[in-house]
């Protein structure tokens, strides 16, 4: 499996000019909007002729009915760059849906289903649900006949390389065209169809996966175009439906997609805390899975629960491979627990609507690594399918992935559960069994006495999405296994105001959707009353310390730490938990609230785009917060589309402002009359501490002239708040389940030592921390070694370079470039 790390691609022409195309085939899923501007954008930046195909394979094979036809010869454009590939008109007639309607200059796609796009034509795409290209179940292209016509089509349009978004079955059909593609193009020259130069220049076809599914269904990686969407769409239902079932008292049944993977299901019961859930993978391992469900809910209703939430996939089978219906549940449910209780099929809503942040980004990335990834292919190399491993763009055999994806399905069928889950990511199985601890208060988890501890919680530093929901975790965690949670209110102050309590099972119930911090936070330090701190952690005979917060706990682990040497109350496992929408913890890629976050920020921004829009010729810079790390802006300004973005690392200066001021004078001059767009800039808080908001807003208002007008936007607070979004929901539960695990392996380590001189050694003061495709715990001294103390955020961050992506895909450095700049 080849990896690309977090790094700016190739933006250089290429010397081996293509005419890329790209379409989107099988079901439908938010990003695939994304993921075919960012091919096409890139393919531009690479110096290559870029086409969309209409209807997926249908486009392929259908054609288009124009008499064009290519000569065979491959030559780079003659214009290479934006302004020479800027539109072609077909841009407006395709986002709109008019399909074979004729727009007010003559253009029609009547058919024509293999389309020349350029830069401005899928401006605006990446907000949008569903693939605006189209879509469909096509039966003769899995007919030799129909292979043919497509290929005679691509030959017939001159093109040579094609990016495929879809499931395992699109991607299979991908792979099997290239397979067939010389054998066919011999055929088309055989039957006189195709020029003896036409034969010999296309005798190879490159292809490119990208995998377009809501079911995050496929092998060898993490996530899948469209499933965290699809997730979003589920957990919002939830949300919903947990108020008027806790009003009435009732139980609900909530069937979700996923006929052979149960991602959405097991995601949704995590991050919305359901009670129980059914997926093929994992089925109940009792002989009667009405027995098992009937008993976990029952003790749930004892504990005083008013609520009951059952999420089942549809594909969902207990352990004989024999369906588990909604109905079937909810049967039981009334019959056997008397409880009212309702089923909704949440059905085709998961796939609808606008693209969440990540549902932005991912295609994004890895669209631009399809296209390198195309530019790089020899007829030697296999076909790609373009994957993520935590935040790892990967290249994978799209044959071997496939294969595997298919695997499960097999394993499935034959009862080995054991192997469908081991198939799934790496994540699955650890989800699952954490569920089932944190749901199910089952006694038979209980540890024996010796082994139960007193571990205390704490929220420092702002509060972050995804804060309650780790705490509830952990607090689940401990009660399942005997120990006992303690809350610890408002930080180190709270500590020292002997604001510690425990909580219950029942308490953090509703916990998982809460914004905000429950348990309360500031920014204090231990060090300043360190004795008394120690004392505290005496007092109350904490075993282990379970932080939760931003840099500040990173540097109030740190000041403990180093106490040790003085304070033996301190040798106690200490682990902390980054949650903090800057993001600028080091080393870790991730903290909690990063995509809360990220998803407030695209919300407000659709809608401040919208208003640019309509007023044509308006810029908006809008401000983020993130204190000195450019996380947010930078990441912003992927998932949103901004033009430019200013973060603290980089800075602010004159000559800058100078050089966007010309960028966007040049932009709007280039835009079409009276179709002008409305466009975004993004500027960190920190960014500069003389060119503030407001005199950003008024340089470019008074050089926009008559081409722009300039408007700001600050959003402050308001990517602090809000419900968690469930990306943030399942990455708290299965950090907090790690750092739990974490503190009774050390603590129980340390307890086998003599009392005397009893001392921990410098891992069991730790940062869970997310780097690559691993999850580890890494000392908080050494976390020092990556870390600006002075601007509390991470040295080379890896997200670093999309500052510059995001500014190529605005097209600012190509004008840029040509301005002299």
């Amino acid at each position: 499996m080849a990896s690309t790390p977090a790094q700016v691609p190739l933006t250089k022409p290429t010397s081996k000019p293509m005419r890329v195309a790209v379409l989107t085939s099988g079901g439908d899923s938010a990003g695939m909007n994304a993921a075919v501007r960012a091919v096409v954008k890139q393919a531009i930046v690479r110096g290559c002729e870029t086409y969309i195909v209409r209807e997926g394979y249908e486009g392929l094979v259908k054609g288009n009915a124009d008499g064009h036809f290519s000569d065979g010869t491959i030559t780079p454009p003659q214009d290479q760059g934006v302004e020479a590939n800027l539109r072609f008109g077909y841009g407006g007639l395709l986002k709109d849906g008019e399909g074979d309607s004729t727009d007010d200059n003559g253009k029609t796609l009547k058919g024509r289903y293999i389309v020349r796009v350029g830069w401005d034509d899928v401006r605006g795409w990446m907000g949008e649900g569903g693939t605006i290209i189209g879509t469909a179940r096509c039966a003769e292209f899995r007919t030799i006949e129909g292979r043919t016509a497509a290929v005679y089509n691509l030959i017939k349009e001159g093109i040579n390389a094609l990016v495929v978004c879809g499931g395992d079955g699109s991607l299979t059909g991908a792979d099997t065209l290239r397979a067939e593609w010389p054998k066919l193009v011999a055929d088309l020259r055989a039957q006189d169809r195709i020029t003896e130069q036409q034969a010999n220049a296309y005798q190879h076809l490159v292809i490119v996966g990208l995998v377009g599914s809501i079911d995050n269904d496929m092998a060898m990686t993490d996530l899948t175009i469209g499933a965290p969407t699809a997730l979003h769409r589920i957990c919002e239902s939830m949300d919903n439906i947990s108020s008027t079932a806790s009003s009435h008292s009732r139980a609900f049944v909530i069937e979700v997609m996923g006929r052979h993977c149960g991602w959405l299901a097991l995601m949704a019961g995590v991050s919305g805390g359901a009670d129980f859930v059914f997926i093929p993978e994992c089925p109940p391992t009792s002989d009667s899975w009405e027995d098992e469900m009937c008993t976990v809910i029952s003790r749930h209703r004892e504990a005083g629960k008013r609520k009951t939430i059952v999420i089942v996939a549809e594909g969902a089978l207990d352990k004989n491979l024999n369906p588990i219906k909604p109905d079937k549940i909810k049967d039981i449910l009334r019959e056997r627990l008397k409880l009212d209780t309702r089923v909704t099929t949440l059905g085709h809503t998961q796939r609808g609507g606008r693209p969440c942040a990540w549902d932005r980004i991912l295609p994004t990335l890895q669209g631009i690594e399809a296209v390198n990834a195309l530019l790089e292919s020899t007829p030697e190399t296999p076909s790609y399918m373009i994957g993520i491993r935590e935040n790892q763009m990967t290249r994978v055999p799209l044959v071997e992935a496939v294969k595997q994806t298919q695997a499960v399905a097999e394993a499935i069928s034959r009862k080995d559960f054991a192997t469908a889950t081991q198939l799934r990511d790496p994540e699955f199985r650890e989800a699952f069994d954490g569920f089932l601890t944190v749901s199910s208060l089952n006694p038979d988890y209980i540890l024996p006495k010796e082994k139960h501890l007193r571990i205390a919680i704490m929220h420092v530093g702002a509060p972050a999405g995804g804060m309650n929901a780790a705490t509830r975790t952990a607090v689940r965690y401990c009660l399942a296994h005997g120990h006992t949670p303690l809350a610890i209110q408002n930080g180190f102050k709270g500590l020292l105001d002997d604001s510690i309590f425990p909580l219950s099972w029942l308490r953090v119930d509703s916990w998982m959707t809460r914004g905000g911090s429950e348990l309360g936070t500031n920014r204090a330090s231990p060090e300043d009353d360190i004795g008394n701190i120690a004392s505290k952690f005496q007092q109350h005979a904490i075993d282990g310390l379970f932080l939760i917060g931003g840099f500040e706990a990173l540097s109030g682990l740190l000041e403990l730490e180093e106490a040790r040497k003085h304070y033996p109350q301190f040798h106690i496992p200490m682990v902390h938990l980054p949650a903090t929408l800057s993001n600028n913890v080091p080393v870790t890629e991730f903290s909690l609230g990063s995509d809360t976050s990220l998803n407030a920020l695209v919300d407000a921004c659709d809608a401040i785009k919208q208003s640019a829009s309509a007023s044509r010729n308006r810029v908006f810079i809008v401000e983020t917060q993130g204190g000195m790390c450019g996380y947010i802006a930078t990441m912003g300004a992927l998932a949103t589309g901004a033009v430019i973005v200013y973060t603290p690392e980089v800075g602010m200066n004159l000559h800058m402002l100078r050089s966007d001021v010309k960028f966007l004078q040049r932009r709007y001059e280039l835009d079409e009359r009276g179709k002008a767009e409305g466009r975004l800039v993004l500027k960190s808080e920190k960014s500069s501490s003389v060119f503030s908001l407001d005199v950003v807003t008024q340089i470019f208002k008074e050089e926009g002239g008559n081409l722009f007008d300039a408007r700001s936007a600050s959003l402050g607070h308001t990517l602090q708040g809000g419900i968690p979004s469930p990306m943030d929901r399942a990455r708290a539960s299965r950090l907090s389940l790690k750092c739990m695990a974490f503190i009774e392996e050390h603590a129980w380590a340390l307890k086998a030592k003599p009392t005397k001189g009893r001392k921990a050694d410098k891992n069991s003061a730790a940062v869970i921390t997310i780097t690559g495709s691993t999850v580890k715990f890494t000392p908080v001294l050494e976390m020092v070694e990556h870390a600006d103390m002075k601007n509390r955020r991470g040295l080379n961050p890896w997200w670093a370079n999309y500052k510059q992506l995001a500014e190529i895909l605005g097209s600012k450095n190509y004008f840029a470039g040509k301005l002299g700049q």
